[in-house]
């Protein structure tokens, strides 16, 4: 089955989610199971309504847009989840000063997991107000950055 490129279909419906107030985190096709899943975020947050906004606002267009070239498919939106990797710039700035928690390719300090507040990121050095104090990180050496969910 031939698909658009995602980077493709996060940019033709990026107007529409503007239009709803809601952010594309992330955009995915299961090849298996024929599914096109848009992922959104909003400072609201996201509920099952928004979703359904959403998913009714892109549905139409992305008919005409034809994603999979006239290939049946299934169309589902979601909310990216509290605990999802923070993969943009966009990500980290939203987050800052916040706590979050940080995994390790490898240790550094010993350690492979941190947890603490944002306070900074510019795409190549994380930084990180922790118990064990400031602390810095190269940004290819963190495996995973993610908002941290108190139990």
């Amino acid at each position: 089955m031939q698909v658009k490129p995602v980077l493709e279909i996060a940019e033709f419906l990026a107007p529409i989610a503007e239009e709803v107030g809601v952010e594309i985190v992330d955009v995915m096709f299961d090849r298996r199971t024929r599914s096109l899943t848009v992922c959104i975020d909003a400072p609201q947050g996201v509920d099952l309504d928004l979703c359904e906004k959403f998913h009714r606002a892109i549905d139409g267009p992305l008919d005409e847009f034809d994603p999979t070239f006239g290939a049946s498919y299934t169309l589902n939106c979601s909310s990216a989840g509290l605990d999802r990797p923070f993969r943009t710039l966009r990500d980290y700035e939203r987050h800052m000063g916040q706590k979050i928690e940080v995994h390790l390719y490898a240790p550094i300090g010993g350690k492979k997991y941190y947890e603490g507040t944002l306070s900074g990121y510019d795409g190549e050095t994380l930084k990180l107000t922790a118990e064990e104090g400031e602390l810095t990180f190269p940004a290819d050496k963190v495996a995973k950055a993610c908002l941290f969910i108190e139990l």
